[in-house]
This record gives structure tokens, sequence and C-alpha cells, in this order.
């Protein structure tokens, strides 16, 4: 059985799909499901990015301990010396140095020759290990690069000291057939192939980058690079919990075996849906809200009779469970931080006590505390405890027909009370317009989304909300409350703090793959 790594890049890639900005604690929280997940590597950013990035990393190096803390960097000096003072304190680290081998890429993007590319790669990946025992290297659009030259450079990383090469199809142009010839081929002229680890990194742009993957792995890939639910720029990456539950099922063809605990899928893929504001298609792969429906009455009729004549994934394999919990608002302390922990959660003592209070006032409004009434509420407190604005009160006056108004008051860090109001058409339109005027703030809703987190008139309401600023960048922000207009106050405020806090912060404008 040959053991295929898996190497999430949710916390960098994933970052970079349009709307999606995490905080630090988001990232850390993420960070630390991956790892119970059982992902080999953690792509936890880019840390010459910015300040911000840098400190996420750091934080989450110094955190995890059962997996291998990556940063990105650019075949530059100083973007692999900031990736190495951010790891440093890392169990496990390893460095992501790429740079672009393509024709087009080389002559439009870097203004390099084929010599100019060879000798930058040889300097900064012998530079890189020299800081790191794990050296990945990337050369950007493997899928259009020239063969030949493809070789050259990988050759040339391969001598310098990397020990994992990977080869992205960095704008999903290619297919399975032409993948798999690919490695292949590089397999064929690359002597010290299996003395490396090669790994694959697809795009999602013609809806191959999970064959894509696959076929890699048939060829020689013994890691594949992605994201949960398979987010990131355009049309996104890999789906790895895909590609793990593939790897699985059909064990008898690709021979290969991972570290995914494969029971804690869902929950990985619930927790990146809300904090990315990125819901899941109903009919995606392994965890769609209807993958594990059937609606034809012969279908029906023979899972009744033995549900592997329709279904060749039991839904508890992937964590699909459906369980009310036993508590309400009789339960204590003890046994609502125990059931927690059952769940995964590592709090503080601070953060249990938070909790429990949030606990108990959801359940005097809600008769069943479900699993994903506390996800929500851990989720919840984590966004509104990251942001610097607390929202105190909320005072909405309604006429049917008329104009609205709201009364906000917010609490900040510094513990200054702001208070003010504003009308508008709608509830939620004088709500946000009284954010605005509090927040000093110039920016446009874009896109508003509400959803129940689970069934009934009882359910908590989840509202996701996207702004953009004057210079076209986007925020997301998310809201969860069992009142519904106290949980879209939530969310324009949460997306409002992170377009404060990116305001006040001068990021280094850099490229990335």
């Amino acid at each position: 059985m040959a053991y295929i790594q898996f190497f999430d890049t949710t916390l960098r890639d994933g970052e970079q799909t349009p709307g999606v900005n995490f905080n630090q604690q988001e990232k850390i929280q993420i960070a630390r499901q991956l790892e119970t997940y059982g992902i080999d590597v953690i792509e936890a950013g880019f840390p010459i990015a910015s300040d911000g990035d840098f400190h996420s990393v750091k934080e989450i190096a110094s955190i995890i301990k059962n997996a291998t803390v990556c940063g990105l960097a650019r075949a530059v000096e100083r973007d692999i010396d900031r990736a190495y003072e951010a790891l440093r304190g890392a169990a496990s680290s390893q460095v992501h140095v790429f740079l672009a081998t393509s024709d087009v890429h080389m002559k439009h993007k870097l203004n390099m020759s084929r010599p100019q590319v060879l000798a930058s790669i040889k300097h900064h990946v012998a530079h890189a290990r020299k800081l790191f025992p794990i050296v990945q290297f990337s050369p950007e659009d493997a899928t259009r690069t020239d063969p030949a030259f493809l070789v050259e450079a990988v050759q040339t990383a391969i001598d310098a000291g990397a020990t994992v090469i990977n080869i992205p199809d960095t704008v999903g142009f290619t297919n399975p057939t032409e993948f798999g010839a690919l490695f292949r081929y590089l397999r064929e002229n690359i002597p010290r192939f299996d003395e490396v680890i090669f790994s694959t990194h697809c795009h999602d742009d013609l809806g191959m980058s999970v064959a894509n993957a696959l076929a890699a792995i048939e060829n020689g890939a013994r890691r594949v690079e992605g994201t949960v639910n398979g987010i990131g720029e355009r049309a996104g990456n890999t789906a790895l919990e895909e590609v793990a539950v593939a790897l699985h099922i059909r064990n008898d063809y690709y021979k290969s075996e991972s570290g995914i605990i494969l029971n804690q899928t869902k929950k990985t893929s619930d927790l990146i849906s809300r904090l990315s504001g990125m819901p899941v298609p109903r009919n995606k792969a392994i965890i769609g809200g209807n993958a594990y429906a059937h609606e034809s009455g012969i279908h029906q009729d023979g899972v009744l009779k033995e549900p592997t004549t329709y279904e060749i994934i039991t839904p508890a394999l992937v964590g699909v469970e459906k369980n009310s919990l036993p508590l309400g608002k009789l339960s204590g302390r003890h046994a609502f931080v125990t059931r927690m922990e059952e769940l995964g959660y590592t709090m503080t003592d601070e953060e249990k006590n938070d909790a429990f209070k949030r606990f108990k006032h959801l359940a005097d409004v809600k008769k069943d505390v479900t699993e994903d009434d506390l996800h929500a509420l851990i989720l919840g407190q984590t966004s509104e405890k990251a942001d610097d604005y607390e929202l105190n009160h909320l005072q909405v006056q309604y006429v049917t027909g008329g104009v609205q108004g709201a009364i906000v008051r917010i609490h900040t860090e510094d513990g200054s009370v702001l208070e003010d109001a504003a009308t508008g058409a709608g509830s939620i339109e004088a709500i946000y317009n009284t954010i605005n005027r509090l927040m000093e703030q110039d920016v446009e809703l874009t896109d508003y989304r509400i959803q129940a987190i689970t069934a009934g008139h009882d359910a908590q309401a989840e509202v996701h909300v996207i702004v953009k600023d004057k210079d076209g960048a986007t925020y997301h922000g998310i809201g969860i409350d069992n009142d519904v207009l106290t949980a879209s106050a939530k969310s324009y405020l949460h997306a409002s703090a992170k377009a404060n806090e990116a305001k006040q912060q001068t990021n280094e404008e850099v490229p990335v793959k």
C-alpha cells in the first residue's frame, strides 16, 4: 500500500477566494480541525504577504503538533527568511518555494530567460535548504511548460536540495490523460524521481481537478494538495475530501491509503463552509445535502432492501449523522463541557464559561439543542471574540409601509461605547446604515444570505454578508443568533471589523501562485 500525503492549502490558496478573509482566531480554529482531520501538511499562509499573515502562521506553528506547518515563499531570499522566522517554533515545518516555468509566465510576468529561471531555482532552493529540513519546490504553470524544460527545472531543484516537487496545474488547463502522461514522463526522465516526494496541485477551471489529482497518484504522485470543499481562486482547487474518500472506496484500484480520519469529513466541511461564507452545493460529492438522499422509488426500494444497492458510501463513514443531544436548560456546566470536549473543542476556562452562558441562553429560547447548534455556538463565539467591536444593544422601529429606524450600540476593545441611529427602507438597511455611521465607513453590501442552522420554528439564524470597500476589496462576515435581525447586525459588524482592520494595515502587495 502506498501512503498518500494530504497537503491542505485552505488557509492560503483557499483564502484567495474572492470574499473569503479568515481572521487569526478563525485560522487557528481551522488549523486545529485540519490536524484532527488527519492532514499531513497545513499550508498556513504566505508570511511575507502581511504582518497579519506572518503572525497567523507563527501562531499556528506554535500550536500544531501532529502535522507539518508550511509557509509559501516566492523564489526570493526575504520571502524564504520571513517564512523561517514564522515557522521556527513549529514541531515540524517546511517551506514551499515557487517560480514560474511556462514560456507565457517567463515572458510576460517574470521577464526572465530559461537560464535565469534555472539559476534562480538553484540559488533559492539551496538557500531554503539551509533553513528547512523539508523544501518543496513548485514550477508554477507546470502543465503549460515545455516538458523538456520542466525536467530541467525539476532536476535543478532536486540537485539544490528540494525534497518535495509539486507539479501544479495552476490554471486548470490539463486533463487526466495528459496529467498522468506528464507524471510518467517525469518518472522516466528524472533519475532521482523515487528519492523525493512528487506532489500535485490542481485547479478546477475545467472541472477536472479531482480526476487530475487521482491520475497523478496512479502515476507516481505521493502527495496531493488541495482545499476542503475545493474552495480557492477562480473555480477552486482539488477537493481533498473527494480524493480521500475515492482512495478509500476504490482501494482495490488505487491501492493507496492516507491518514485522513474520514468520520471528521462532515465536521471539517461544515466549519470551512461557515467561516468562508461559501455554502456547499446540495449535489456536491461526499458532503452535499443530497449525497445520501434517494428520490426515485426504485432507488428507495433498493436501499430499504439493501443499502449497498445504491449507496457506495455510508453516511456514517464521513460523519453525516443527525443526533439530537440530551442537553437542555437544566443541564449543568460539567455535562456541557464534557459534551463539547467529545465534539473535539479545546477551550480555556474563560472560553468554557463564555460558551456555557451562551448555551444556557440558547436552551432558554430553543426547545431542542442539537449538535449543529453547539457547533454554531462555538463558531459564533469565535467570530465575535476575534473582532474589536461587540454588538451590545439593538433596537429596531418597524412601521408597515414606512421608513424603518434602528438604534445600535457597540462596545470596542478599548472599552469605549459607540451608539448611533439611522433610518432605511427596511429594518436591515436601517441597521446597516447605523453601523456604517458608527464605523465611519463607506462600504457596499454585495451579498446577504440567511439560513437556518437546524429545522423548526426555533432554529438559530446564520447570516452571511459580503461587503466591498471603495478599493474593491471584499470582506465576509458571519452572525449567528436566535433572532434574525441580531444575527444580521452581527454579520455586518463582523465584516465591517475586517474592513476596518485591513484599512489600518499597510500590506505589501505580492503576486501569488
